[in-house]
C-alpha cells in the first residue's frame, strides 16, 4: 500500500463533517481532531512553523533547498466533509483490479455502484478503487487532497536531491459550508500563489468557477380558520410556491450544465402563518450572475405588490466570485501546472468548475489559487469513490510543480 493511500485511509476514519448555521468556527469542533493529527504529522516530518491556530487552520513551511530565488508556492486542502451525507464511521473497502461491472457496496441493503448510473467508472477498469459501504460518504472531498499534500511533503523530505523552493502547506476547515477562508490570513501564509488540491478526475485543472450568492427569504402570512378565510388568508406556503414559480424553470440545476447558471431552492419550511426559503444562485458569467440576482429581487417586489408590502423579505448575500478574473492575469501559474501534469504523463483537462473552492475566494484575497485533481468521484454522497492510481498521480504532480518551479 502506498504512503498516500495509507494516509487517506487514516484520515477518512475521522468524522469532520461541517455544519450550516453554526455559531462556532470551525462549525463543528470534531474537525479539530483531524487538524491536531495533521499538525502532529507535519512536525514528525520536520516541517517548520507548524501552527494550529484558534480558528482550526493548520499551516506549515517546507524551507527551500536551493540557493537561488524561487516563488513561494502554497498547497491547500480542506479538512471538512459535506453536510449532505454522514461522514461518521466510514467503512472504506478496496476494489482491486476493477472489472467494469456493478460494485456491491452493501449486500444487505442492496446498494450498488454501477457504471450504468456513473459512466466514469468505465474509465477505471484495471485500477484499484476505494468505495464506501453505501451508508456514508467516503471523504475523498477533500481528504484525498490532504493526503496528496502530506505524501508529497514526505517525498520531498525523503528525497533531498529533488530541488524545490519554499513551500507553504495549509489545511482549512468549513470549506463545504462556504466559510473555509473566512479567517485565513493570506499575508501570514506567505505564498506568492497557491493550488487547492480539491478537484476530481485525473488531469482536471480548474481556474474558472461559479460566481455565487445565497438568498434567504422570510414570508409573513396571515392565518385564518379556513372556513372563514375568504379575502383574509395569506398562506405563507402558497406565497412561497408563487415566488418559486416566478423563477425560470429551466434555470434549475437539473436542467443546466457546463457554463449554464441556476437558481437552486435548498430549503423550504413553514406553515400558513410563516415560511422560510433558502436558495443558492450560481453563474460563471458575472453579467448573468448579476442578472439572476436582479430577477430574484424583481420577483420579491412583485410578491409584495400582490400580497402587500412586507409579505416577503429577501436577503441576498454574495458568497464568492469566479477566480478566472484573478488567475488569468498570471498565465505562468497555469503553465507551471500544465508542465507538471505532462511530466507525469497526464494531459491537462481544463474545466470550468460548477461549484467553488477555497481558491476562488483566496484568489480575490490576493492569492491566485487554481484547483488541481485528486482522483475522487461522486462527491457529497454515498456513491463517492476514489481511484488510488489517480490519487498517487495527484501527489506526484505536487512534487513536480515544486521541482519545476525551482
Amino acid at each position: 500500500m502506498t504512503d498516500v493511500l495509507e494516509r487517506f485511509l487514516r484520515y477518512i476514519k475521522i468524522d469532520t463533517q461541517s455544519a450550516y448555521h453554526s455559531e462556532t468556527f470551525p462549525s463543528t469542533l470534531k474537525q479539530l481532531d483531524l487538524a491536531r493529527l495533521l499538525a502532529d504529522e507535519l512536525r514528525e516530518l520536520n516541517l517548520q512553523d507548524v501552527k494550529l491556530d484558534d480558528y482550526g487552520y493548520v499551516t506549515a513551511t517546507l524551507p527551500s533547498n536551493v540557493n537561488h530565488p524561487t516563488p513561494t508556492i502554497g498547497f491547500i486542502a480542506h479538512m471538512d466533509t459535506s453536510p449532505s451525507a454522514s461522514g461518521k464511521n466510514v467503512k472504506p473497502r478496496l476494489v482491486e483490479n476493477y472489472d467494469g461491472c456493478d460494485i456491491v457496496l452493501n449486500e444487505e441493503q442492496n446498494i450498488m455502484l454501477s457504471p450504468t448510473q456513473y459512466p466514469d467508472l468505465s474509465k477505471q477498469i484495471g485500477k484499484t478503487l476505494v468505495v464506501t459501504d453505501g451508508t456514508t460518504l467516503l471523504g475523498a472531498d477533500d481528504k484525498a487532497g490532504v493526503a496528496a499534500i502530506m505524501s508529497a511533503m514526505a517525498a520531498l523530505i525523503s528525497n533531498p536531491e529533488i530541488p524545490h523552493g519554499t513551500i507553504k502547506v495549509g489545511f482549512t476547515p468549513d470549506e463545504e459550508v462556504g466559510a473555509g477562508v473566512d479567517h485565513f490570513d493570506v499575508s501570514a501564509f506567505g505564498a506568492d500563489f497557491a493550488f487547492t488540491m480539491d478537484g476530481g478526475p485525473v488531469g482536471e485543472l480548474a481556474y474558472e468557477n461559479f460566481n455565487a450568492a445565497g438568498a434567504e427569504i422570510f414570508i409573513h402570512g396571515k392565518s385564518f380558520h379556513p372556513g372563514d378565510a375568504k379575502g383574509k388568508l395569506v398562506n405563507a406556503l402558497q406565497v412561497a410556491i408563487d415566488f418559486h414559480n416566478l423563477l425560470p424553470v429551466f434555470d434549475r440545476p437539473e436542467h443546466t450544465e457546463k457554463r449554464e447558471g441556476f437558481f437552486h431552492l435548498t430549503s423550504l419550511s413553514g406553515e400558513a402563518e410563516q415560511a422560510h426559503m433558502e436558495y443558492i444562485i450560481r453563474d460563471h458569467s458575472r453579467e448573468s450572475f448579476e442578472a439572476k440576482k436582479a430577477l430574484m429581487s424583481q420577483a420579491a417586489e412583485y410578491i409584495n405588490k400582490r400580497y402587500g408590502a412586507g409579505t416577503l423579505d429577501l436577503r441576498l448575500r454574495d458568497q464568492y466570485y469566479n477566480m478566472l478574473e484573478k488567475v488569468a492575469p498570471h498565465p505562468e501559474i497555469l503553465d507551471l501546472a500544465r508542465n507538471a501534469y505532462r511530466v507525469i504523463g497526464v494531459e491537462p483537462m481544463e474545466v470550468a468548475v460548477r461549484g467553488g473552492t477555497d481558491g476562488s475566494r483566496l484568489s480575490f484575497m490576493g492569492l491566485p489559487t487554481p484547483n488541481l485533481f485528486t482522483g475522487g468521484y461522486n462527491y457529497h454522497g454515498r456513491f463517492e469513490y476514489l481511484s488510488t492510481e489517480e490519487l498517487q498521480l495527484a501527489s506526484q504532480v505536487i512534487v513536480e510543480i515544486a521541482r519545476l518551479a525551482a
